[in-house]
């Protein structure tokens, strides 16, 4: 089990289901994989390289049942083969994680058109393109769950981030739109909205906000951030994968069309 281990409460929940996470080599992808993987679900995780395969091969090797593909959400023949992949060996697709992210900063004048196009298109209409695909399936299955990966930018934007606030805050938007659409389908549709978790992305954060605002020596800026959280530490990727497991488990089958904050408490609206 990993270090971000995920509470055991829905243990044997999953059986019989079949979970997608788009972006799930490493950090919470793989987590969130692992989780639904060991609470018995049978999952195919999905990210741009080969090294998707080795978190495939190391959650196999413990007895998950744990698939994996290369897939760019920017290329939609390349999705559209996963969820035909999903289609052809299980019949059916129950959870759909879009986890897939990239996330830019810059100060304003350093931002191109090109870079703030790509960030939206990563983070927001690839994971549009996913749940088209992963729709049908869905349905096939009498109905299920898709989790959208937000953020707590989709609550606030930071400073030097316009493009990854507006995807952000575009993925809540497209989520509230599909849960009403969605729902005489049986499929409930939620975003996940985290704040700081323990991830390598949080060291390119630490450095570039740290660069852009000035005077922070390496760890500062994000020791500072995490310092303001008031539960008093930033998350662990299985606190993610906890939240997750939740929404689309029985215990959720009320929510949709919501965005939830697992954040420590940085944003309480």
């Amino acid at each position: 089990m990993s270090q971000n281990a995920y509470s055991q409460i829905f243990e044997g929940h999953f059986a019989g289901k079949t979970a997608v996470v788009m972006g799930g080599a490493r950090g919470i992808g793989a987590t969130v994989a692992e989780a639904f993987a060991g609470c018995g679900a049978d999952v195919l995780l999905t990210d741009l390289d080969d090294s998707v395969h080795e978190t495939s091969k190391r959650l196999s090797a413990v007895g998950l049942t744990v698939e994996s593909a290369v897939a760019d959400v920017l290329d939609a023949t390349s999705v559209r083969a996963v969820f035909e992949r999903v289609g052809d060996t299980w019949g059916k697709l129950d959870v759909l994680v879009n986890n897939a992210g990239i996330i830019s900063i810059k100060k304003l004048a350093e931002t191109t058109t090109d870079d703030f196009a790509r960030v939206l298109a990563v983070n927001t209409t690839g994971q549009f393109t996913a749940i088209r695909e992963a729709h049908p399936l869905i349905r096939r299955a009498g109905g299920g769950t898709i989790l959208n990966a937000a953020s707590g930018q989709a609550r606030q934007g930071f400073m030097y981030t316009p493009s990854y606030a507006a995807s952000k805050f575009g993925v809540v938007g497209m989520t509230q739109s599909l849960a009403k659409e969605l729902a005489p389908d049986n499929i409930r549709v939620n975003a996940y909205c985290p704040g700081i978790v323990e991830t390598p992305m949080w060291e390119y954060n630490d450095r570039e906000w740290g660069r852009l605002f000035g005077g922070y020596e390496p760890g500062e800026y994000v020791a500072e951030a995490i310092a303001s959280i008031p539960l008093g530490r930033a998350a662990t990727e299985g606190d993610i994968a906890n939240a997750l497991l939740f929404l689309a488990s029985d215990a959720g089958s009320y929510i949709t069309g919501q965005a939830l904050n697992v954040d420590g408490g940085m944003f309480m609206n």
